[in-house]
């Protein structure tokens, strides 16, 4: 007879457990997606900062070409593309460019 109950009791609780558990898991999906996103957007305008500053200035320090570069990184991890990739080989050229060139 407990045997029974409990047997009802699991058959019961199991599916809302597990629904419980899938709601969770989806709410932590979109919780991540939308920081991946936010983070993708603030590394892109900081990227189109980097290139316009020193593209205007026509040359880039070491420094800042190594901060680009792991920003870029992310930023495509993330899944970002577009107009980046172009930024992107406008300040790998830049950063090999000579002085006086």
């Amino acid at each position: 007879m407990i045997k029974e109950l409990l047997m009802q009791t699991y058959i019961i609780a199991l599916p809302i457990v597990l629904g419980y558990i899938v709601w969770v898991l989806q709410r932590q999906k979109k919780d991540k997606d939308a920081n991946s996103r936010g983070t993708m957007l603030l590394l892109r305008v900081q990227l189109i900062e980097y290139h316009e500053k020193y593209m205007t200035q026509g040359c880039i320090p070491s420094y800042a070409y190594e901060n680009f570069e792991e920003m870029y990184d992310a930023y495509r991890e993330l899944g970002g593309n577009g107009m980046i990739v172009k930024m992107h080989e406008e300040i790998h050229e830049l950063h090999f460019k000579r002085k006086g060139e």
